[in-house]
């Protein structure tokens, strides 16, 4: 009778661990969309962004039109991708052709005083900011899901109920990633 009684006692632990490992499981995947679902918020805030500061550049640079056309086709990648993946390489695009569009704000110095230009670049760079929080906090929340799918024993409670690994949000920056020369 005893033996019976531990070994119902082991399978009604077993049975509230694995209800415990699901509702963390599910608890994660609900902040890894609630974190991309802000990444998302924020990136449209960017896209609507870009076309009042190309707007105010191409007032001052009429002779840059490859730039801007390049900065339009990249602003329009980025919004139509979907996926985490293509939103990866649309938002590299997009950061390059913003840096070429800031390279052309730097030739005019009548563009850097005027106080649209300026307001929309703080914008824009304050919004950079925020996105790049963002992306830390989402891939964070993905790291905890990752973990928690792949380790034993939660992996097996995950396989059952369809658990997936969730994709990091890492953009890619060659030029961060280059190591500043230094000369005197």
């Amino acid at each position: 009778m005893i033996t019976i009684l531990i070994i119902l006692a082991v399978i009604v632990i077993f049975f509230f661990y694995g209800i415990s490992i699901y509702n963390r499981l599910v608890k994660l995947r609900t902040m890894v969309q609630e974190a991309w679902s802000s990444i998302d918020v924020m990136l449209k805030k960017r896209h609507d962004l870009i076309p009042n500061l190309i707007e105010t550049v191409k007032g001052y640079a009429t002779h840059e039109r490859e730039t801007f056309d390049s900065v339009t086709r990249a602003r329009a990648a980025a919004m139509s991708a979907n996926s985490i993946e293509e939103k990866q390489a649309a938002e590299k695009n997009l950061s390059q052709a913003m840096m070429n569009l800031n390279a052309v704000a730097e030739q005019y110095p009548d563009l850097k005083a005027n106080t649209n230009f300026l307001q929309l670049q703080g914008e824009l760079s304050a919004l950079e900011g925020d996105i790049e929080k963002s992306r830390r906090y989402y891939n964070g929340t993905v790291r905890e899901n990752n973990i928690l799918v792949e380790t034993f024993p939660s992996n097996i409670i995950a396989g059952m109920f369809k658990f997936e690994k969730a994709t990091f949000f890492e953009l890619e920056n060659v030029a961060e990633r280059a190591v500043p020369q230094v000369k005197f």
